[in-house]
């Protein structure tokens, strides 16, 4: 066994006491978890149970309203009179950690390769030319780099999820974030987009993944957090949340999808 094998694994994602509430609704109370480095942690639970919420705080679309969140060596602080960041602090941090929606919100106007050189150009600030070699090499690793000449409204829905995965990969992120990345596809375009992400797992692309394909979570993920009524209720191996879920809650959930697992 190496040095580096017996060394703690890095936690990349710290989240701490994390609280959010849109006027009377508390959405968030007191979440709390952690991801290792190369890890990949799945949310489940029913709509309206915070998981979106959760995962747009952690990319500061929406702003907690206490706790705390770390990515990599990026801290920030809500609540008790601190400070909100800076628009050039979020700018930085948003690009450390790439975030794929339900929707790809693709640039209609710009073939597919001109979508994924984008954010590096205009934000980064990367020449055109590694730009494009960059984003050529992301096309290709979603299997799409021979569409880099097409218009996003050639391309199928998964394709163009795909696009949006390289796109976000582009930025050189620290951590991916999927909010139901395949729920706005055809069934049975699902697959090559689930495939994606699996690649980038067996990568060691350090995940949180908001998502309602349950056979999917537990194949990907090394854990599982069971999210209802904007609380953490069972946090644990992908394997046993999912296979032999310890809460009444995660089992009545589960066993809507006992037949897709």
């Amino acid at each position: 066994m190496t040095a580096a094998e017996t060394r703690p694994q890095e936690t990349k994602i710290e989240i701490a006491g994390l609280q959010k509430s849109f006027g009377p609704l508390a959405v968030l109370r007191d979440i709390g978890f952690t991801v290792p480095a190369g890890g990949v942690v799945s949310l489940i639970g029913p709509s309206g149970s915070g998981k979106s919420t959760l995962l747009r705080c952690m990319n500061l679309l929406v702003t907690p309203d206490r706790g705390s969140i770390r990515v990599g060596d990026a801290r920030f602080v809500f609540g008790s009179g601190a400070p909100l960041p800076s628009h050039r602090e979020l700018a930085g941090f948003r690009a450390r950690t790439g975030m794929v929606f339900q929707n790809f919100n693709l640039f209609p106007h710009m073939t597919v390769l001109q979508n994924v050189m984008e954010a590096p150009v205009q934000v980064r600030r990367r020449p055109k030319a590694e730009a494009r070699e960059m984003a050529l090499a992301q096309l290709e690793k979603v299997g799409l780099v021979d569409r880099a000449g097409q218009m996003p409204d050639t391309l199928s829905g998964g394709q163009k999820q795909r696009v949006a995965i390289a796109r976000a990969l582009a930025m050189e992120p620290e951590v991916m974030l999927f909010d139901e990345a395949t729920s706005a596809l055809d069934p049975e375009l699902v697959g090559e987009v689930l495939a994606t992400i699996l690649k980038l797992a067996a990568d060691g692309m350090t995940m949180v993944i908001v998502t309602h394909e349950i056979a999917f979570a537990r194949e990907v993920s090394d854990r599982v957090v069971f999210m209802r009524d904007g609380v953490v209720v069972e946090d644990g191996p992908a394997a046993q949340v999912i296979g032999d879920p310890r809460q009444d809650a995660t089992r009545q959930f589960l066993s809507h999808f006992h037949k897709a697992i």
